[in-house]
């Protein structure tokens, strides 16, 4: 699984410190040079179609770097493993 987390990094998304919900439409607006609000339209009208645009949203959620580099995936796995 850290080979997987570190080619995340790599990719180069990150969360935005100038977030709305998770920072998802922030991050593929900057990756991709679109307006934010364009981005996060998308990201709503997506949430229309049953069950792909919100379970794209969550696996997009648990996987996109905060800008430290931490993934919430990774670091949920590690406190299970604590445990």
């Amino acid at each position: 699984m850290e080979k997987l987390f570190e080619s995340i990094r790599r990719i180069g998304f990150r969360r935005g410190p100038g977030r709305v919900v998770a920072g998802i439409g922030g991050s593929l607006a900057k990756k991709f040079g679109v307006n934010v609000w364009l981005v996060r339209l998308l990201i709503f009208l997506s949430f229309l179609l049953p069950v792909l645009g919100v379970g794209a949203y969550l696996l997009v959620w648990v996987l996109t770097p905060w800008q430290d580099g931490s993934i919430p995936l990774e670091r949920a796995l590690e406190a299970r493993r604590l445990t």
